[in-house]
């Protein structure tokens, strides 16, 4: 079996984002696309739904059909299925046609992640392999964390629409830059075709470090959305601060995250990724704490609005680069005996943790009160979930 020949980092890091990108950049247009449709914001907040609904599909479709036909070409026909659902968000003028278009968008742009992840087990082996890994998750904490920020800025500038048109045409970027420098990756094996979709799909069932690592990755960036989605009510509603700096906010979550990634990506020269992840959660759980912990002292102190601002973005900045140091670690272990067939792997682990980070944010949803007690008391008890299966499942791999 030949070596594959190795993307460009940067290229990985364009086609990750993708998918990543496109789920947060509109949220702060949630309100003006609810009047411009003249239907309930709790409407229009199903278009979520059906985008993360629409990325589970398509983890399935592109990773088991890239085993076959090669990721080069799967990437390019997704990206161009992509920019088509954009062109259609920016064209709809009914909550139907939106729905439909974000549903087309998110089957193609899943590629970018299923694929990207496929892209980078294909070509790199090993350490280097976890420092691409990190480096890639600098890109994918950064986009859903800046996303908001842009959108925000684009939605009072241009008007909500013009989010979409953005979209469309970065995913025109990707499409080109892949086309002209995208290297196919796959190497042909010859376990390929005794394959099976339904024997894969139960093998990962059964392996314990799978489940853990779908449970870890799901439980984190469950955690991090739940907050995109909770956090405009929590920080304007209940603490009164205004759209745009709520924006702003983002920002300090982006740079965090990019820091995680990058101290994630130094430690992979002298620690193993197992310890890593360890540093990692020890470092998630002590974010939690603090938010629950400064939340319950502050109510009973009495405390001005701007304390609790504080803690919120300190907290989430904590989260946020202990995520960027979790979720790639655990993403470049996590299929490590099933490179035989790495695309139909990653496709259905794909499914599984957006799966769980779709049961996660609707779980949040379900507990808001109108209250700042349900995501720092969510937030904490699922840290203590995720870390928990770490210590009794993973340890026994190290």
């Amino acid at each position: 079996m030949s070596q594959p020949l190795q993307p460009a980092v940067w290229l990985l890091v364009f086609i990750a984002i993708l998918p990543q990108f496109s789920e947060t950049v509109y949220a702060p247009a949630l309100p003006d696309i609810a009047r411009y449709l003249n239907v309930k914001e709790s409407v229009v907040e199903y278009t979520l739904s059906i985008y993360l609904f629409g990325i589970a599909v398509g983890t399935l479709l592109w990773g088991r059909l890239s085993d076959f036909v090669g990721r080069r070409p799967c990437l390019l026909y997704g990206v161009f299925i992509f920019i088509v659902g954009c062109i259609g968000c920016f064209h709809s003028t009914t909550i139907e046609i939106l729905m439909v278009s974000r549903f087309i968008q998110a089957v193609g742009g899943s590629t970018g992640s299923v694929l990207g992840q496929a892209i980078a087990r294909d070509a790199f082996k090993g350490k280097e392999r976890g420092k691409v890994f990190s480096l890639v998750g600098s890109a994918l904490s950064f986009a859903p964390a800046i996303g908001p920020v842009l959108g925000g800025v684009i939605d009072e500038t241009f008007g909500w629409a013009f989010i979409f048109l953005l979209l469309a045409l970065f995913g025109a970027l990707v499409f080109f830059l892949s086309y002209k420098n995208l290297p196919e990756t796959r190497v042909s094996s010859p376990q390929l075709k005794s394959v099976s979709m339904v024997g894969t799909f139960f093998a990962l069932l059964k392996d314990k470090k799978v489940v853990a690592c779908a449970l870890f990755v799901g439980g984190i960036i469950g955690i991090m959305f739940s907050y995109y989605s909770e956090g405009s009510f929590y920080l304007i509603d209940i603490l009164g601060l205004s759209p745009k700096i709520y924006g702003t906010t983002f920002i300090f979550l982006a740079l965090s995250g990019s820091l995680g990634a990058l101290w994630a990506r130094r430690l992979h020269n002298s620690l193993s990724t197992f310890r890593i992840m360890e540093r990692g959660l020890t470092i998630f759980m002590m974010g939690t704490s603090l938010l629950l912990g400064g939340i319950l002292l502050f109510t009973l102190l009495c405390a001005p609005n701007r304390w609790f601002v504080v803690l919120t973005v300190g907290s989430m900045m904590i989260l946020t680069f202990s995520a960027s140091v979790v979720v790639p670690s655990t993403l470049s272990i996590a299929l490590e005996k099933y490179e035989h067939a790495t695309g139909t792997a990653s496709s259905f682990f794909g499914f599984f943790y957006y799966s769980i980070v779709s049961l996660v944010t609707f779980a949040m949803g379900a507990l808001h009160n109108g209250t700042p007690f349900p995501m720092p008391i969510y937030f904490f008890l699922l840290s203590v979930v995720v870390y928990g299966i770490f210590g009794c499942i993973l340890r026994e791999k190290r």
